[in-house]
């Protein structure tokens, strides 16, 4: 199987071409590649007996190299009379059968149809930047006219997007067949951050028109063609390879721990994404053992949005415990099969040398590492489109802890993953405890069938969750004079519903009322997360903003909690939770005044930047006297516990003296609530509290 790389970057700007030629300056047929370098695509397309016309000859040796090699019927011409008077006098003894001519190539003296291969070798892109591209059509017009049917354009070009569009359009525009092939460099070693493959393109005339457009690009010359329908994709993948060259040049020639350069290998047939490969340095002055230079790490399937793969600091982490100079950290993608961890390192030994660090020898050995030696374990259970958030996908994955997990994602951001409960055997629900994720190896595919798996109501995934149920110790919920007093809570944003399921199930006497905006994710939520609303646990389908104004307006509904667990779906901005108008002043006023006298707002806050934050909290604490915010481990998250409550001195230790015994208190009365025998609430409610702080 063959993989096409992919990267993100962009190679349209004018503005980098313009470098790019400047620093290109005298050296310009240097970067084209000599006879050597083009012959294997030039053979392919051009036969020994052809009539040629080699349009913008210039003083290349590629003519002379053509002739010495059996082309025997080359017209080179060129506008340049100091050119072609040069050429003619260094060829007259050796080659007397290669002759140059002045002449104008958008203007020829030639037949129609008198010849049967065109070569242009860097004609196309000087001429493309005068007269806003008029000069290089009238050029590319004349090459279709004395061309005979069958005939070949054979342009050596280095892509610029805006040349490659003018010649690629114009041709599918006439009904010709249009072939790339990008021509990777091997072997230069110059330092040099322009270092971009050169593109051979071949145009094929046909009798009559092509009645839909042949696009195609090929890796080498002898790449399998990949087919597209449309000039942007075309475009898209000549990026795709300049990108991908940049890249490979600027990390064989340097190592920088703080680059996060990343890749995305493709399905050469398919075009859908296979591989994600992050590269990873180590920083300046570490000790390494010196034939520890470059090593590959597997990341199991169903683990790639773990902290220690898909944050920076956690990838810099893993690269410190593996102690290699290099380490590409490799992810797998959803809906794709990988037979075994030695068909994984098959398909990828011989593209991930490219990525080498700089002069690692040529010999050396380059480990595949992986967690319990194998790919982990993900199958897809169910996909749909939501009209609001797009395709989704639920799969079962097996974590690192062993244990079974199922998750929504959301494709158009599929490195989060947006719900995620536990799943354990319908037969053996008893038997599972809590463990700790990070520390047992996983294992292979599970030999339950997912029909016979049910949702471990009382395990919480997310820490964010458990520690807005810890905060309810906060209402004194569980004390004995408490015993009988209802607790009112609202939840905005519902996911799986694994959180209002675990307050309906274990906390005495409680209502929820849930607001979700997609009724995509409470179809979801029903099916396949055990989700199953009742009189004490009820699902608004709507704006949550919407419902707390309508709320506040109607009167007489009071809530102990009000729970803000909503995903930003603007990613443009720092802040992924809540949007930001969740945390607008008149909102958060809104919530004071639905909150009863012992009442807590929670917000579950994800905020990169600390500008943005410093202003959420600022309004926050100008409506709510008392927050305290609980940091989550290994994530942006962060939980604030908000009350109207008297403000806390400067100098206490932030937390009240009773919280201890009130998480000790709740945690008895999640316990004895419990619904069903055999599943017990897995939370520590003091250890979700120990870590609070005073904002």
């Amino acid at each position: 199987m063959s993989l096409l790389p992919r990267t993100a970057e962009e190679f349209s700007s004018a503005e980098y071409w313009e470098r790019f030629f400047k620093k290109r300056g005298e050296k310009a047929f240097e970067w084209y590649g000599d006879y050597n370098k083009l012959c294997g695509v030039l053979h392919k397309y051009i036969k020994v007996q052809d009539k040629v016309l080699v349009v913008g000859c210039g003083n290349s040796e590629l003519s002379e190299q053509l002739y010495d090699v059996g082309y025997k019927h080359l017209t080179n011409i060129d506008i340049s009379e100091t050119v072609v008077t040069h050429m003619n006098q260094r060829n007259s003894e050796r080659r007397p059968g290669l002759t140059f001519h002045q002449v104008d190539a958008t203007q020829t003296p030639y037949e129609d149809a008198s010849y049967q291969a065109a070569l242009d070798k860097g004609t196309l892109d000087a001429m493309a930047s005068e007269g806003e591209g008029a000069l290089a059509r009238n050029m590319l017009t004349e090459v279709g006219r004395v061309l005979s049917v069958g005939g070949r354009y054979v342009c050596v070009t280095l892509a610029q997007e805006s040349v490659i569009q003018l010649a690629v359009e114009h041709f599918v525009q006439i009904g010709w067949a249009v072939r790339l092939h990008c021509l990777q460099e091997e072997n230069r070693t110059e330092e040099d951050s322009f270092a971009l493959p050169v593109f051979v393109l071949v145009c094929t005339k046909f009798r009559q028109p092509m009645p839909m457009a042949i696009l195609e690009i090929c890796l080498g010359e002898d790449g399998a063609p990949v087919r597209h329908t449309q000039v942007s994709e075309l475009l898209s993948a000549v990026r795709e390879h300049q990108a991908y060259s940049v890249l490979r040049k600027r990390l064989r020639t340097s190592t920088d721990a703080s680059a996060n350069l990343s890749l995305t290998l493709c399905h050469a047939k398919t075009g859908l994404p296979r591989y994600t490969l992050t590269v990873q340095d180590c920083p300046p002055g570490a000790k390494v053992p010196r034939s520890n230079q470059f090593a590959i790490f597997i990341v199991p399937q169903g683990s790639e949005t773990a902290w220690l793969y898909s944050s920076s600091e956690g990838r810099k982490q893993l690269a410190a415990s593996a102690n290699f100079r290099r380490l590409v950290i490799v992810a797998m993608h959803r809906n794709q099969e990988y037979t075994d961890m030695q068909a994984v390192q098959s398909e990828l030994s011989p593209l991930v040398m490219d990525l080498a660090p700089p002069g690692m020898p040529t010999n050396q050995q380059v480990p595949f590492l992986s967690v319990g030696g194998d790919l982990g374990w993900r199958e897809e259970v169910s996909k749909g489109v939501s009209q609001l958030s797009g395709e989704y996908c639920v799969e079962n994955v097996k974590g690192e802890d062993g244990e079974l997990y199922r998750r929504l994602v959301f494709l158009s951001n599929a490195a989060l993953v947006q719900s995620e409960c536990r799943l354990v055997s319908s037969n053996t629900a008893a038997s599972h405890k809590k463990r700790n994720k990070k520390k047992a190896k996983a294992t292979a595919a599970p030999g339950t069938s997912s029909t016979s798996l049910s949702v471990d109501s009382g395990f919480l995934c997310c820490m964010h969750h458990e520690v807005m149920v810890a905060g309810l110790a906060m209402l004194g919920v569980g004390k004995p004079q408490n015993k009988d007093v209802p607790v009112s809570v609202l939840l905005v944003g519902l996911g799986g519903g694994g959180l209002p399921q675990f307050l309906r199930d274990f906390v005495p006497h409680v209502t929820v009322e849930v607001v979700e905006l997609d009724p995509s994710v409470l179809e979801v939520a029903k099916k396949w997360f055990g989700f199953q609303p009742d009189d004490r646990l009820t699902v608004t389908i709507g704006d949550g903003l919407d419902r707390i104004c309508a709320l506040e307006k109607e009167g007489g509904h009071l809530f102990d909690a009000i729970m803000f667990d909503v995903d930003n779906k603007d990613s443009t901005l720092g802040m992924s939770c809540p949007p930001a108008a969740f945390v607008e002043t008149p909102i958060l006023q809104k919530l004071c005044n639905l909150l009863t006298p012992r009442g807590l707002f929670m917000l579950n806050l994800a905020c990169r930047d600390s500008a943005l934050r410093k202003s959420v909290l600022e309004r926050v604490s100008g409506v709510f006297s008392t927050i305290l915010s609980r940091k989550i481990e290994e994530e942006i998250n962060e939980v604030l516990l908000c009350s109207r409550g008297e403000k806390e001195t400067p100098d206490t230790a932030g937390i009240p003296p009773s919280l201890c015994q009130a998480a000790n208190t709740l945690q008895g009365a999640l316990c004895s609530n419990r619904t069903e025998p055999s599943r017990g609430p897995r939370i520590d409610i003091a250890e979700m509290l120990k870590d609070l702080k005073v904002v």
